[in-house]
């Protein structure tokens, strides 16, 4: 007698792709670069940019290198004066500071931010400047990398330590740490996301699948920002981690003027001051778009297409200001027609 046949079973939908955001840079090595030191109008620019729409505001870091100031002290205040609009780190560099010190002002921001905070970590470019850098600040920098990743797993032991069973001492091949959990812990449990800002060497991918949350890289085209992409979900399948444990993320750099031929001389400008070398240098290195609004929201539209769902955008001119109605205008509107927000369940929404 034969059995009856099973039933089908529906297919499963595919899941929802995570939402787009898009964050703007705030210009603290800008005003470095002008002579400008000032708090006021980088909040200022921190409250416009929520206003105009965008999710997110983020601050780089450097000691001596590349000067400007502090990102968490700055963001501190950026969190004061506003509500919703995430803030960040773009990026990081973690192992300037001790990490217990890291991980006390770290979880104390979040607080401060009431759990908007994601922090974005970099070992330190190897340049001659960034030697320096570590030097200066007493830090190692023939093994950042390491320690980087070591001061990441601390942190997290440290946010987490307050847990029932939980370890509260650390000892790792760079530091040792007791007594974890007189650290007051981050707002947010567990702590912030810590995203990796590196590039896509096999190295670096297979770090960013095993020990972060985020990878926030900024490479020249949208085919090689695929590719890498592919490459983490490959690593993220040899570990037990689950699906969408990592944020893919992109810092990009564009300067939108309807003028093309206006808008590649100021780029050019910019990267002069800002590194020392035009365009063509930098264009093989880093993500740079310009031209019409809408065709810079066009070539980032392909990095969205290659994976991309977090876009850190650093405005490529000395005059931040002048650019952002523009952007908030054409090019966000024209990202986020490309990944539809989830919808809501009634649940959701009492």
């Amino acid at each position: 007698m034969s059995r009856p046949p099973s039933p089908v079973k529906p297919a499963a939908d595919p899941p929802a792709p995570p939402p787009l955001s898009v964050g703007l840079l705030l210009p603290t090595r800008e005003q470095a670069i002008t002579g400008t030191f000032d708090a006021a109008p980088l909040l200022d620019l921190a409250r416009r940019a929520e206003a105009l729409g965008f999710d997110s505001v983020w601050v780089g870091d450097s000691l001596i290198a590349r000067p400007r100031l502090e990102p968490l002290t700055v963001l501190a205040a950026a969190a004061a004066v506003t509500t919703r609009i995430t803030l960040g780190t773009a990026a990081l560099t973690a192992v300037l500071r001790h990490p217990l010190i890291g991980a006390h002002m770290a979880a104390s921001l979040d607080h401060v931010a009431r759990s908007r905070l994601i922090l974005g970590l970099g070992a330190g470019f190897p340049l001659p400047e960034t030697k320096e850098e570590f030097e200066a600040a007493g830090a190692e920098f023939t093994t950042r990398v390491g320690r980087l990743d070591e001061t990441v797993g601390l942190w997290r032991q440290a946010w987490n330590s307050t847990r029932t069973g939980a370890p509260r001492d650390f000892a790792g091949r760079y530091w040792t740490a007791d007594g974890l959990h007189r650290l007051p812990p981050p707002h947010r449990p567990g702590g912030p996301p810590l995203w990796l800002a590196g590039s896509d060497t096999p190295a670096v991918l297979r770090r960013v699948a095993r020990h972060y949350d985020g990878w926030l890289p900024f490479l020249p085209s949208a085919e090689q920002y695929a590719a890498a992409w592919r490459r983490i979900h490959d690593h993220l399948a040899e570990t037990d981690r689950p699906e969408g444990s990592v944020t893919p993320a992109l810092y990009a750099t564009l300067t939108p003027d309807a003028d093309r031929t206006a808008a590649r001389g100021e780029l050019d400008h910019y990267l002069r001051r800002y590194y020392g070398r035009p365009l063509d240098a930098m264009a093989s290195l880093q993500a740079y778009g310009w031209g019409s609004a809408a065709d810079c929201a066009a070539w980032l539209a392909g990095y969205v297409d290659a994976g991309a769902r977090h876009l850190v955008l650093r405005v490529g001119s000395l005059r931040v200001e002048r650019y952002l109605d523009e952007i908030a205008e054409v090019v966000l509107p024209a990202l986020r027609a490309l990944v539809p927000a989830p919808h809501h369940r009634p649940e959701e929404n009492p």
